[in-house]
């Protein structure tokens, strides 16, 4: 890979050009290019709301491309990734019916037969192969839609990106589908170094066969481009030569891939018209925009795309990646772009980028606000306005300028950033949002606030969460208050109180006067960290958001009526009742567990997703087990243990540094050292193996060292 200049603020714009992309085209995904013109005319900006639908949702193209791309660091950043170990990933990350995929069955969805192919045994690339599922199935659309990040971390290196993108699309597809999404990474890659638009497609159809019909579709593009100005006839031409009805199935990749060169090429090096034309000439509307803008964003830039219309505000790096991995789930466009650039620094052997001592939020980024936006509650509304800017920095360059105006008692200013699923979203149902809360009780939050010097009277800043309490209304909680005079800088620190197991669905900041004020505070950052310390329960006034905190890889859905708060049904194979983050390290999980008719149950700590955790089990045959899934069950320890159906069983699982502890009903059983690739973090889950398991309550702590 090149060295690029600025090169995490290239990635960033990828990653907001993807992202704007496909919520531009979300709402309308699948109407043809009639319908669009009749019903929504040309599409020049946000239509959601005249879809009657939401602009930030759950979706497949932003979930498949920054899960995927996971398998660079869960196999240690290296170049000689395998398609079987892509293939992994997905089968790690993947919960089948419910995450990332349309779920369209075997033979219908491209990506559901090759899951179903993966998880029957049969490795990538045999997985995604013509050979085995028919050219039609195989030649989709997919492989396009989750190409972008494999582009990204190649950065100025389009035959490692072509490299990546051929083994990570042939987990899935196979034939045009791989040379489709291999000219989409290559073009990625390279512009990275070259703007020039005819350039990088030169660059791009260079790693595919000559004779292939992707490369036939790009030079009939360019011929008629050539030949008509207006881009509706070009569109026209083809629909009559490469559209849905010569290449079928659900959603070929040739039609599609023939409309993302018709908003390249007709674009006039104009984001907004890129788009423009990609979304309005209809098809897959959200993933031919999203490959679009992510690419015009790597080559234009972040000035490219403020050079338009507001695209970032009503956005605010919101995203969402609905995946095994819970705690990811609930997450922004400078905190993927940070995991990105990092992967592409490991592939460089340099050392990863940690803005502000690694704060979750520090706004290193131009124009970020990571999530933050001025509560729109009667109180708060037009207090605040938000602005990323230059300095009142300790650590770094830029800062969240929060501007008020005309605050005083009665009117706050309220900013905060979502932690768990906010409310606009819990109903969103088309790609379900499975997340875990980032921010727990017990853990440490910490953040840096200054007032601009021009304040003329002090102002009153204080940090809250939001949690989901009864019926599943949002409560505010308060921490530390601190009073701010012009030019000061102030630190907080606030461990997060018991919220008796509530998720904390928001973390922010208020700001405050019993005077009329007008003025400015600077963010420098928020972010904490710490184990948690929370007992997870049925609460009293039951709701349901404490249940959807828990991500449910079971074969049996959740169900309210069970007498137990949380019983465990699996049918085949092994399922996981998961919630955490990866950032959790060191602590321990203690439940009273019941096997009801189960071959195996337990406990399991740093769950990196369904196939990568420690467990601590009863197993059939009168066994206890310390297990590590990692490619694969490796038995850490295993030992004689009597047990009995229908009884309690006290497990207590603790993880520090490499050391593993288990106890069964207080007696330590297992003691082990693991220190072959080990899992460094996590959340915890309750595990069951074909059958039920049921407990009342899970208690996380801070790792206990009076236990060794």
């Amino acid at each position: 890979m090149a060295t690029i200049k600025n090169y995490e603020e290239k990635v960033y714009a990828g990653v907001l050009g993807k992202i704007i992309g496909v919520y531009l085209g979300r709402p309308f995904e699948g109407w043809t290019y009639e319908r669009i013109m009749e019903e929504l005319g040309e599409i020049w900006y946000y239509v959601h709301e005249k879809c009657e639908k939401l602009l930030v949702v759950a979706d497949d193209d932003i979930a498949g491309t920054l899960t995927f791309l996971r398998a660079l660091p869960d196999y240690e950043n290296t170049t000689d990734l395998t398609p079987a170990q892509i293939g992994q990933t997905w089968l790690n990350y993947l919960i089948e019916q419910r995450t990332i995929l349309w779920w369209g069955g075997l033979g219908n969805s491209t990506e559901h037969t090759a899951f179903l192919r993966l998880k029957s045994g049969i490795e990538a690339p045999q997985s995604g192969s013509m050979a085995l599922n028919s050219k039609l199935v195989a030649e989709q659309i997919g492989s396009q839609i989750f190409i972008d990040g494999w582009a990204m971390v190649a950065a100025g290196d389009p035959d490692l990106a072509v490299d990546f993108a051929r083994r990570a699309a042939s987990v899935s597809h196979d034939g045009e589908a791989i040379y489709g999404a291999q000219v989409v990474a290559a073009m990625e890659a390279q512009a990275f170094v070259e703007s020039d638009l005819n350039k990088l497609i030169d660059v791009a159809i260079g790693f595919i066969p000559k004779d292939s019909i992707i490369y036939r579709v790009i030079s009939d593009i360019r011929e008629w481009h050539s030949k008509y100005e207006d881009w509706h006839n070009t569109r026209d031409k083809i629909a009559e030569n490469y559209g849905y009805d010569k290449y079928g199935g659900n959603c070929h990749m040739v039609p599609n891939h023939a409309l993302i060169m018709l908003g390249l090429l007709y674009s006039d090096d104009n984001f907004q018209q890129s788009l423009m034309i990609t979304n309005t000439a209809g098809w897959d509307t959200d993933c031919n925009s999203g490959n679009v803008g992510c690419l015009m964003g790597i080559k234009n830039g972040i000035s490219g795309i403020d050079a338009g219309p507001d695209w970032r505000g009503p956005v605010a790096d919101r995203l969402y990646i609905s995946s095994a991995d819970s705690g990811r789930a609930i997450t922004d466009m400078v905190t993927e772009t940070y995991h990105i650039v990092n992967i592409g620094r490991a592939l460089q052997n340099e050392a990863p980028l940690q803005p502000k001592d690694g704060a979750r939020f520090h706004f290193e980024l131009s124009g970020s606000v990571q999530g933050f936006q001025l509560e729109d509650s009667p109180e708060c509304r037009d207090t605040v306005t938000l602005e990323n800017v230059k300095g009142h920095s300790e650590q770094g360059a830029r800062s969240l300028a929060l501007k008020y105006k005309k605050i005083s008692t009665g009117r706050s200013g309220r900013i905060a950033s979502d932690t768990f699923i906010p409310e606009e979203a819990i109903g969103d149902s088309h790609y379900e949002l499975l997340a875990s809360p980032t921010l727990y009780s017990g853990q440490i939050v910490k953040a840096g606030i200054s007032a601009d010097p021009i304040n003329l009277k002090p102002t009153q800043v204080q940090l809250f969460h939001r949690y989901y309490g009864a019926e599943d209304k949002l409560y505010i909680e308060y921490g530390p208050k601190a009073e701010l005079s012009g030019g000061t800088y102030h630190e907080f620190e606030w461990e997060i109180p018991s919220t008796e197991g509530a998720p904390i669905a928001q973390i922010g900041v208020e700001i405050s006067s019993e005077q009329p004020l007008d003025g400015i505070a600077y963010l420098d950052y928020l972010t904490w960290d710490g184990a948690p310390n929370v007992v997870f329960k049925r609460p009293a006034d039951e709701g349901m958001m404490w249940r959807r905190a828990w991500v449910y890889g079971l074969d049996s859905p959740q169900v309210l009526r069970w007498p137990e708060a949380y019983r465990l049904i699996q049918n085949n194979g092994t399922g996981l009742l998961m919630q955490g983050t990866r950032e959790w390290k060191d602590y321990c999980v203690t439940a009273e567990i019941k096997p009801h008719l189960v071959k195996s149950c337990g406990l399991a700590v740093r769950v990196q997703g369904m196939r990568r955790y420690y467990a601590l089990l009863l197993k059939e045959n009168n066994k206890a087990c310390l297990l590590k899934v990692l490619d694969g069950n490796v038995i850490l320890k295993e030992k004689d243990f009597i047990w009995d159906l229908g009884r309690n069983y006290e497990l207590a699982f603790q993880i520090q540094g490499t050391r593993l502890q288990g106890w069964v009903d207080n007696q330590l059983i297992f003691d082990v050292e693991d220190t072959t690739r080990p899992l460094d973090g996590g959340g915890i889950a309750l595990v069951c193996e074909e059958g039920r398991v049921a407990t009342e309550a899970v208690i996380v702590q801070p790792a206990r060292d009076f236990l060794a």
